[in-house]
């Protein structure tokens, strides 16, 4: 055997969604403001950090998003880590509704875009660039500001359900 894997072209998504259920991951809603003053936001479980210089992070939005492309126009966004005490949160920006932001009380970055209130962390960034991927789109953005607004427990999504994480105790200690 030579290391190379074959991939099956017939996988279903069933099953590719199933076996990468079993990673867990953290879950966002990236927020901007429209040029027309809306704020949108959208709930991703897909972000990742990319580089250290440059500053760069990544989130995957699904090619169908109607709030993606609201985004893009804005041309900056703001990346909000849920904390696991959010699930209503993110429920909400899972919706499709027309306001998510009706009622809800939030910041706004220097750069401009929304920061959630209680969120973990928030990450603002300007638009870098976003590339095709299948049924999804990769989209880079370069760091311009980040804090941490609540060092708590953040929001996982594993298995098809909702949940944090649980530290391993130190019994070296």
């Amino acid at each position: 055997m030579d290391g190379t894997v074959k991939i099956d072209a017939s996988i279903d998504g069933a099953t590719f969604r199933r076996v990468l259920g079993h990673y867990p991951t953290g879950v966002c809603v990236v927020t901007a403001i429209e040029p027309d003053g809306d704020p949108v936001g959208m709930v991703v479980g897909s972000f990742t950090s990319v580089s250290l210089d440059p500053p760069l992070v990544a989130f995957f939005p699904d090619r169908s998003s109607t709030s993606w492309p609201r985004i893009k126009r804005s041309t900056k966004f703001c990346v909000n880590v849920l904390g696991s005490h959010q699930q209503d949160l993110c429920r909400r920006f899972s919706a499709k509704s027309a306001d998510k932001f009706a009622g809800l009380d939030y910041g706004v970055s220097t750069g401009g875009s929304p920061v959630l209130h209680d969120v973990v962390a928030w990450i603002d960034c300007t638009l870098e660039v976003v590339h095709e991927a299948g049924d999804h789109l990769i989209v880079l953005g370069r760091v311009r500001e980040l804090d941490i607004a609540r060092p708590d427990q953040p929001l996982l999504f594993f298995r098809g359900r909702y949940g944090s994480f649980a530290p391993l105790i130190d019994h070296s200690l």
